[in-house]
């Protein structure tokens, strides 16, 4: 085995990062917390880090592996976000404005308060409030008193689902809600970066310039941005490598031709150093600018490590320079590896770097040729290399993705970004032509998207993919790359082999009957083709009909179907199972003794915590899923992210 790996996996260095994000993946999705305390967790980092030094290449792997997985354990405890213990409505607030997400409707709002205001230990923590858009937002930096609701981040509403309170606990949050109304304190004074954000906000009064300069996360409407989904470009408009690469490319070329004209400059130096230097100093306000999100950081860092890379005299682009960053990033934080943005972006990177440096496909003649295989070829490697990535996230894929890609994406790059660029910087002293024009040109381009999304399967609504599958799929894209290199047929057959594997799991797994959150306020009855719920809307669980829907591969954001009930009590038989449910307290008390006396009764769900000797068994507890066979299969629900208090 060990000739086996020496002999065909080329490069062994390239394979550390997947080896170390395996680990820090299998940590983050334990179904229990590992009992293991921190200092020998930091043993165990040590000993990782020592068995690196001239070992067998397979202990190195083992190495690396139990490195990610601990070092994700011993960053998770040191993160230490303070955690809500209860939900709160109605509470005055003292707090410190720290940040505002402007969207089409409403404003995000983020304030630091003390912890224990809040019912969450000690420290400070950051919590989230929505007003409405037409309200009169604070200025950041002031010191108010806010009326709010606040709640706990949500769990995963099923096994393997989106984990809202281990991203929230990651990204700082403790908590989010509402805000009624406000007083101001103490004001801010004005100065900071913020304050400058805010000028260009006002000034531009542009979503372009809030979304591609500023970063807001939210300023499209609904239907916008399910159009550029759907067209394969909703990437655009969350800053990441895309903006990076395009400012950073501009303001290369700019300052590379002003130190071409001074020669005092160019004799002592190459004019490529002092411009790298220049841009990255651009770069560096364009993040700040830009709010330092986690996508344009991972951007900012990448694209840091290619500029030393020229600067020293190295190749920018190779696979060893992204396994730097991708490490980097990793230590970073390492949870960085369970989120959508920076698994699609390594992805793609990963794919068009072994394409272009590693295959070295043979090019056309012609420059119009060459042109047009490129922007295919690049489009297309994309497409395949993210596409696992994006049916698992999202479970859709875009079925016209790459024409989107071909055609709407160059207008961005081309015409939209450097007139909205230039166009934000000019609205700041009066001048909005260019934004203006930037609007007429994204009119144009959002009418393609639309028409694009109109066209017959524009999406393929895909089932759960299983984390098993997922990570299956993702070694054959490896395995493409990197197992024996140059021999393309024999990789082509490993990565097919693996994808459909993956598929086939996928397509295997079975699809869960009944779903029910933590707090059993919704539940629902599914069967082949359509699931029904207890209840029409629940503002606790706005997205997990959502969630839901997209698990059995049916369409999100179509309308939730009530189920009817006896009495209070619905009644959910199967061929394998026999479910009762009961929501309100009365029909509980009038029902619990017959139902566990009934020995066709398998299961008893109940909104209210309800306990009962002769038939414990039988009752469920937490967030779960039950498939068709009848096995429970229970959601994540305490990890360190997760409060129980």
């Amino acid at each position: 085995m060990r000739n086996w790996l020496q002999n065909n996996i080329g490069d062994a260095f390239v394979f550390a990062p997947f080896i170390i994000a395996g680990g820090a993946a299998l940590y983050f999705t334990c179904g229990a917390e590992p009992g293991i305390p921190m200092w020998a967790a930091g043993a165990a980092i040590a000993a990782s880090i020592m068995m690196l030094q001239k070992t067998q290449i397979i202990t190195r792997a083992i190495a690396l592996f139990a490195f990610g997985f601990f070092y994700a354990m011993v960053y998770t405890n040191a993160v230490d976000t303070p955690l809500m213990t209860r939900n709160m409505r109605d509470a005055a607030l003292d707090a410190t404005v720290e940040n505002i997400d402007y969207t089409p409707d409403k404003h995000r709002i983020y304030l630091q308060v003390d912890a224990s205001d809040i019912n969450a230990g000690d420290g400070r923590a950051i919590v989230r409030v929505s007003a409405p858009g037409d309200s009169t937002p604070p200025q950041i930096g002031d010191k108010i008193r806010a009326n709010v609701g606040l709640f706990r981040p949500a769990p995963a509403d099923a096994p393997g689902a989106f984990d809202y309170a281990r991203w929230a606990y990651f990204n700082k949050l403790s908590a989010t809600g509402y805000m009624d109304e406000y007083t101001v304190l103490a004001d801010n004074g004005g100065g900071g970066i913020n304050s400058v954000r805010k000028f260009l906000h006002e000034k531009a009064n542009s979503h372009l310039t809030d979304g591609l300069v500023l970063g807001y996360k939210n300023i499209l409407t609904q239907d916008e941005r399910q159009y550029w989904t759907t067209a394969g470009i909703g990437h655009v408009w969350s800053i990441s490598g895309f903006h990076m690469t395009l400012v950073a490319g501009w303001l290369f070329a700019i300052f590379y031709m002003i130190f071409r004209c001074i020669p005092r400059i160019t004799r002592a130096y190459p004019a490529r150093i002092p411009a790298m230097f220049a841009a990255w100093c651009g770069l560096v306000g364009y993040l700040m600018i830009s709010g330092v999100g986690v996508a344009t950081v991972r951007a900012f860092l990448m694209t840091s490590l290619m500029f030393a890379a020229v600067a020293l005299g190295r190749s920018a682009i190779s696979m060893r320079n992204i396994c730097i960053a991708f490490c980097i990033i990793f230590l970073i934080n390492p949870h960085n590896v369970m989120q959508a943005g920076f698994q699609l972006s390594f992805a793609a990177i990963f794919g068009l770097i072994w394409f272009w440096g590693v295959v070295r496909p043979k090019m056309p003649r012609g420059r119009i040729s060459k042109i047009i295989f490129t922007a295919v070829m690049t489009s297309l490697v994309a497409t395949i290399f993210t596409t696992p990535f994006v049916a698992a996230h999202f479970h859709t894929i875009p079925t016209y993705g790459l024409i989107g890609n071909l055609t709407l994406l160059p207008i961005f790059s081309l015409l939209i970004m450097p007139l909205v660029m230039v166009g934000t910087f000019a609205a700041a002293i009066g001048i909005h032509a260019p934004l203006e024009l930037a609007h007429w040109i994204y009119d144009f381009a959002l009418l393609g998207a639309r028409q694009i999304s109109a066209l017959p399967m524009a999406e393929i609504i895909t089932p759960h993919i299983p984390g098993i599958a997922l990570v299956i799929m993702t070694a054959g894209l490896v395995g493409l790359m990197f197992i024996k290199p140059g021999r393309y047929k024999i990789n082509v057959i490993i990565c097919s082999l693996a994808m459909a594997a993956g598929c086939t799991m996928t397509a295997l797994a079975p699809r869960p009957m009944f779903f029910a959150t933590s707090d059993h306020e919704l539940v629902a009855f599914a069967n082949d083709d359509a699931i029904e719920f207890n209840k029409a809307r629940a503002s606790n669980h706005y997205f997990t009909f959502d969630t839901w829907k997209q698990m059995l591969g049916l369409p999100a954001g179509t309308k939730n179907i009530r189920r009817a009930h006896d009495r209070g009590v619905y009644d959910f038989k199967t061929q394998n199972f026999h479910l009762v449910y009961i929501q309100k307290f009365v029909p509980l008390m009038r029902n619990i003794e017959k139902l566990c006396h009934d020995p066709d009764i398998d299961y008893i769900v109940s909104y209210f915590d309800i306990q009962s000797p002769s038939c414990g068994d039988k009752i469920l507890r937490g967030g779960f899923v039950i498939d068709p066979s009848g096995r429970v299969r229970n959601a994540q629900l305490n990890r360190r992210w997760h409060n129980h208090s």
